[in-house]
């Protein structure tokens, strides 16, 4: 008897991994800048829940900048080795002809677009990006890369999901874009958040009757390779946080796991924090801090 009964509970915990691995089974999933790191990172959960992944980014070997190691020669084939099918697209998600070009690959492959993250973003400008004074060409810059990116993108996918009627889409903010540093450095990325922060509300308040969900999350200081050999990741900045380290990329993972999920079904016009408590300690960074992104 006992045989039998331990034999019953492993099928049904066997089965209950099956049932959480194909979570996603039969989705189609686009992650912007998903070549390396976070992207990186969330388009392989994605996979592994069970959906076919998109790989977007300007750069599809954008891992070799940072010596990110990968377990197969791209991400797209990390994809494909996982049992998912995956295709890479090079554009430029601030410009609206790659983007409308883009979806059009995605649509002639796959036939369908279920999940958008708009993860492609940063603050990839050396300057000190002083409120009174960042210069108009960084600032174009950085809100086009961040927030028109995501705009564009946005309004491309949710023609097909319109049809769908359904759809998730998960954008990409940062505590930078919910808190104001006490410095005033690195403006031009925090507004650039702050609006995508906004833009997720009004876009979930506008497709949610059509059975779009729209949420965010805003990262605190992430751990990935480009961070880790840039050096924003200082040790003190660790000892700042209430759980006592700085995220690591599976942890935002997890939560994009949760958002593009059933698991978040009733869930839209959201805004999760991932920051380990950093954000509630008021403990900036120093003035000579400049955010990662």
């Amino acid at each position: 008897m006992a045989i039998i009964i331990a034999a019953t509970l492993k099928s049904r915990l066997m089965r209950g991994a099956v049932a959480v691995f194909l979570l996603l089974e039969g989705k189609v999933a686009l992650v912007t800048g998903s070549a390396r790191g976070l992207g990186r990172a969330y388009a392989l959960r994605l996979a592994k829940l069970g959906a076919d992944v998109v790989i977007n980014d300007v750069n599809l070997r954008a891992a070799e900048e940072f010596n990110e190691r990968l377990t197969a020669a791209t991400v797209m084939d990390e994809v494909k080795n996982l049992g998912r099918r995956s295709i890479g697209i090079q554009a430029d998600v601030s410009k609206k002809a790659d983007v409308d070009g883009m979806f059009k690959k995605i649509l002639d492959e796959f036939g369908r677009i279920d999940i958008l993250v708009n993860n492609a973003g940063g603050r990839l400008r050396p300057g000190a990006g002083w409120a009174s004074s960042v210069p108009p060409d960084d600032l174009r810059l950085i809100i086009d890369l961040n927030l028109v990116g995501t705009i564009l993108c946005s309004q491309a996918a949710s023609v097909p999901m319109k049809q769908q009627k359904s759809g998730n889409i998960i954008n990409a903010s940062s505590i930078a874009g919910l808190e104001v540093s006490r410095s005033g450095r690195g403006a031009d990325y925090a507004v650039a958040k702050a609006g995508v922060y906004h833009y997720t509300r009004l876009l979930a308040a506008e497709l949610g009757p059509c059975g779009i969900r729209v949420n965010c999350i805003a990262p605190g200081i992430i751990t990935s390779s480009r961070v880790i050999a840039t050096g924003q990741a200082p040790e003190y900045l660790a000892r700042a946080c209430p759980l006592g380290r700085l995220g690591k990329p599976e942890d935002c993972a997890n939560v994009i796991e949760f958002l593009a999920s059933d698991l978040s079904g009733y869930v839209t016009g959201q805004c999760i924090t991932i920051d380990g408590g950093y954000s509630l300690t008021q403990m900036w960074p120093s003035q000579d801090y400049v955010w990662p992104g």
